[in-house]
This record gives C-alpha cells, structure tokens and sequence, in this order.
C-alpha cells in the first residue's frame, strides 16, 4: 500500500508526475472547470496539532475533486480510548486515506504499520511532506524550473528543512542551509539522504549573507517552533544574525524569490517589507498547499484519471 510518510517514500519520477498532476488541476482551476475525479472518495483529517492551511487545503481540495473530507480531533480518542491496532483498522473501513498532522514521527509510521489505507504525514517533528510538494511547484512557478536552482533555507534546520533538502536533492536543485552552529539538519536524515540521491548538493554556512549571494529562492521558518517554547529566548539570540530582511535581500539576485511556509512571526525570522515586498511568493507559496496536495490526491486515489489525462 502506498503511503507519504515523508519523500523518501516515492521516487524521483512520482515526484515530477505528482507535480504536473498538480499544475494540471490548478491550472483546470483557474479556467473554472472543476472535474469530480475524487467522486464519493473520503479522507479523514487525523489532527493532534492545530492547523489553518493544512486543514483548510485538504478539505477544499477535497471538496473541489469531487470527494468529502472529515475532520477528526482529539474527541475520537486516538491513542487514548482503544488500541492503535483497533482505531487504524476501524477508520480504514470508512475513509479512502487519512491525512495525519502528529507530535512525533512514530504516530505516523504506526498508523501506516496497519496498511489499512494510504496516510498521508500532515507535519510531524521529523518532516513536513505536503509542504515541501507546494514549495516545489511554487519554485517551478516562480523560478522557472528546478535544474540548477539553488534554494537557500536561513534559519533553523528543523522538519521543514529536511523535506526540503530532500526534495532539492530529488529534483537536482542545489539546497544551502544558513545556520549558527548546533542547528543543524539531523544528521541521519542527511546520511539517509545522501545514500539515497549521492548526487545531492547540500551545503551548510554560517555566514546568511554569503548563503544568498547566488540564491534562486530565499526560504526561512519561525526560529521557536510548536513544543520548542522553553527555547525562545535562547533561539532568539542564537538566530539574531539570520534574519530575512531588506539587508539580506540586497546581497541576493534582484530575481531571487521569498518563501516562508508560515505562519510567521513578523519581526523575528523575517520583516514585513520583505514578506510583503515584490520579490516575496508567499501567498502564492500557502495558496500551492492546495494544489499540491490535489495533485497529491488524485495521484493516491485515482491513478487511472492521470493516465488518461496527463501526458
């Protein structure tokens, strides 16, 4: 049974049909043609963390295929009321997947251990899969493509920065982590990385300013993510210097393009003339969550409409 609990799950070429899946629903979309490929299909929302553009985009991504969605708190007792065992098998008798937005990795992996249908990682601790699918096709959209691309990442190497060194590597861009020392990527996700695509090019700076000197996108994340409070006033000082600002955005190409996956503290990790400047694609970046996760959909459940329909 397939399931996204991170990249390392699908192949380079799922990756890319994935991808125009999603350029081809976007773009049937925007025309106003909303064809029901996902007609009487459900998926389940699993949520122990809350959520706005997770949540939202697969509902209305959902609802725009065709299909229904079903949004399941911490009132169903997951992990609490019945065994693992009992709650994955029951809810895979009524739903086609489930999207799963957990605290740690190990939920995931034991909800997909049942192979009672397909899960789909929402954000865990270790990696943000969904997110990572809308940032490529933005920086398709936005950069002109992937090749060569070199997509620069200021701040903290946490689960966003990992499903995007991931991805870099599976669609040959370059990926430039800018840090200060002890922040990181894990280090078995690289080895893992490393020994899965040997042709990845991954590069880790201190400097930020010299990080954006040839970068195609520039990406930053909050420096304190959800759980890490206790850390805020130590990761304020230890990312002081790493700031997206209009200084660091002058020593980037003028073409250079902003992402954040938000939601952002504004005054922090970025500035407000630059998330909200010209060069900034981060409305269009969460508005891809959307498309994305379509394309993703679609290629889950409803393989025979791609053949039939994308080239």
């Amino acid at each position: 049974m397939q399931h996204l609990l991170s990249l390392f799950d699908i192949e380079r070429e799922d990756l890319r049909l994935i991808l125009k899946t999603a350029s081809v629903v976007k773009a049937n979309l925007l025309a106003g043609d909303r064809p029901s490929i996902l007609h009487n299909k459900v998926i389940a929302l699993l949520f122990a963390k809350p959520s706005l553009r997770t949540r939202v985009s697969f509902q209305a991504g959902m609802s725009q295929l065709g299909g229904e969605s079903l949004f399941l708190g911490q009132d169903v007792g997951w992990g609490q009321r019945e065994s693992p065992s009992d709650f994955t098998q029951v809810l895979g008798q009524f739903v086609d997947a489930v999207v799963c937005r957990a605290k740690e990795h190990q939920h995931v992996q034991l909800l997909a251990s049942f192979d009672s249908m397909p899960v789909i990682n929402g954000l865990t601790d270790l990696c943000h899969p969904c997110q990572a699918l809308a940032d490529a096709l933005t920086i398709h959209e936005v950069c002109g493509g992937f090749e060569g691309k070199n997509l620069v990442f200021v701040g903290d190497g946490n689960n966003v920065a990992h499903s995007l060194a991931l991805v870099s590597a599976m669609l040959k861009m370059k990926f430039t982590l800018a840090c200060p020392e002890s922040y990181e990527m894990d280090a078995d996700w690289i080895a893992r990385l490393e020994k899965r695509y040997p042709d990845a090019d991954i590069e880790v700076l201190r400097d930020p300013i010299a990080a954006v000197k040839t970068a195609d996108a520039i990406y930053t994340d909050v420096w304190t993510s959800m759980g890490q409070e206790a850390e805020a006033t130590e990761r304020r000082l230890a990312f002081s210097e790493f700031q997206v600002n209009e200084k660091l955005l002058a020593a980037a190409p003028s073409t250079a393009r902003v992402l954040h996956c938000l939601p952002a503290v504004r005054g922090e990790e970025i500035t407000d003339q630059v998330i909200d400047g010209e060069q900034s694609a981060v409305i269009r970046q969460a508005g891809n969550r959307m498309h994305s996760q379509k394309g993703l959909l679609v290629w889950l459940l409803a393989r025979d409409w791609i053949a039939k329909n994308i080239d």
